[in-house]
């Protein structure tokens, strides 16, 4: 799995994310921070990336757009550090990896996770 991180998401995250063997950016790393969404949606679909994000915008894109990728995982939390998200997307990838290699939108909150299958 690849994955691109939006703005929202700490570099620790996508650091971590490398040292467990995954390829992993960020949109800092290429120079991107002031990148539309719906070119983030594009480039992460081109380099067939899964995207991490706080943003909630890029679940309408999705919908509006009928598109079937890129997966996007989508944090809702009380707590946004990245020792929470790291806590929570090791949960995501252990139980909804098939989901996310067809094209999904998953929520994760404190609680628990939503799974809408693309398009929506």
């Amino acid at each position: 799995m690849k994955f691109l991180a939006d703005m929202g998401i700490s570099p620790r995250t996508v650091n971590w994310l490398r040292a467990m063997g995954y390829d992993a950016v960020h949109l800092v790393d290429e120079g991107l921070e002031r990148l539309p969404d719906d070119e983030i949606l594009v480039k992460a679909c081109a380099e067939e990336r899964i995207l991490l994000t706080v943003d909630l915008d890029f679940g309408y894109l999705l919908a509006v757009s009928k598109a079937t990728l890129p997966s996007v995982i989508l944090f809702r939390l009380g707590n946004e550090s990245y020792q929470i998200i790291n806590e929570r997307l090791v949960e995501v990838l252990a139980r909804f990896e098939s989901d996310l290699a067809t094209g999904a939108i998953i929520s994760v909150s404190d609680r628990d996770f939503r799974v809408r299958q693309l398009p929506i």
